[in-house]
């Protein structure tokens, strides 16, 4: 069975809506009207965590000759479009009527559309990361729709953590450092983030002084999501493990560790 569910609220200008459909409902008008210049979150994947709902910038020009009650609607899809097969990736999309009004007629700009997802709600397990299509709905007078596929694939991704912890600090020169951490991924059907085995993660190091990191050597993380290799100490300075993502997982890389490297001779002060 094909569902729209939509909540709108206007005020001082500004339209909020909550949205979510899985295909076009019975009966709904087609065609008259077409979508360009369409990005979504700046072209970067949208990566998403257990609990904390994600905000993304939507962006797009709308041309049609038909009348609308309603500014369009974007939301992510997979499957055929209209189909009551397709799957839906739940979420609110708002965007203030500045540029693209409530009821118009011609063309309209979405320029500071902003879809919000909570992976609390919305989230139905961890298949859900991907690549999604992406849609927009167009109500018009007498309760028909237009339903579009924008052609604008979008990945969506599951978080990752990343821990570090380089010691002894301080330490001597020549002497050895072990850096240590530890990798683990958003799990969407537990709520929770667990180890994340078998990923190729960089140790990188900046100097004290230094504008950024340069990579030292790269290592496999543990079945537990667990990183550790040694470096010789050769300079004071910052280390950091550096995860790149894959195509259903985030890039991330953890906070900096300083580490003070000093020449271990005393100075004898005369009394």
């Amino acid at each position: 069975m094909a569902k729209t569910m939509w909540n709108a609220v206007v005020a001082a200008g500004a339209v909020a809506v909550v949205t979510a459909m899985t295909a076009a409902p019975a009966g709904a008008a087609t065609g008259g009207v077409s979508y360009s210049q369409v990005s979504v979150n700046g072209g970067k994947p949208i990566v998403i965590g257990i609990q904390e709902v994600v905000s993304v910038p939507v962006t797009f020009r709308m041309s049609t000759t038909r009348t609308w009650d309603w500014q369009p609607l974007f939301s992510l899809y997979r499957g055929k479009l209209g189909s009551p097969e397709s799957d839906t990736l739940y979420s609110a999309f708002g965007a203030s009527d500045h540029a693209c009004p409530t009821k118009g007629r011609g063309s309209c700009v979405i320029d500071d559309g902003v879809l919000d997802i909570d992976p609390r709600y919305t989230i139905e397990g961890n298949g859900y990361a991907g690549t999604w299509k992406s849609s927009a709905e167009l109500s018009l007078p007498g309760g028909d729709s237009v339903f579009t596929d924008l052609n604008h694939p979008v990945q969506v991704q599951r978080a990752t953590r990343v821990t570090v912890n380089a010691a002894p600090e301080p330490v001597v020169t020549g002497k050895t450092i072990t850096v240590t951490g530890k990798v683990t991924r958003a799990n969407w059907e537990t709520h929770s983030y667990q180890g994340y085995a078998g990923r190729t993660v960089s140790l990188q190091f900046k100097a004290d002084g230094a504008s950024s990191y340069t990579t030292v050597k790269k290592v496999t993380s543990g079945s537990t999501g667990s990183l550790k290799t040694t470096v010789k100490a050769a300079k004071s300075g910052t280390w950091r493990w550096n995860y790149y993502g894959n195509s259903t997982s985030g890039a991330k890389a953890s906070t900096g560790d300083h580490v003070i490297v000093w020449s271990g001779v005393r100075v004898m002060h005369a009394r």
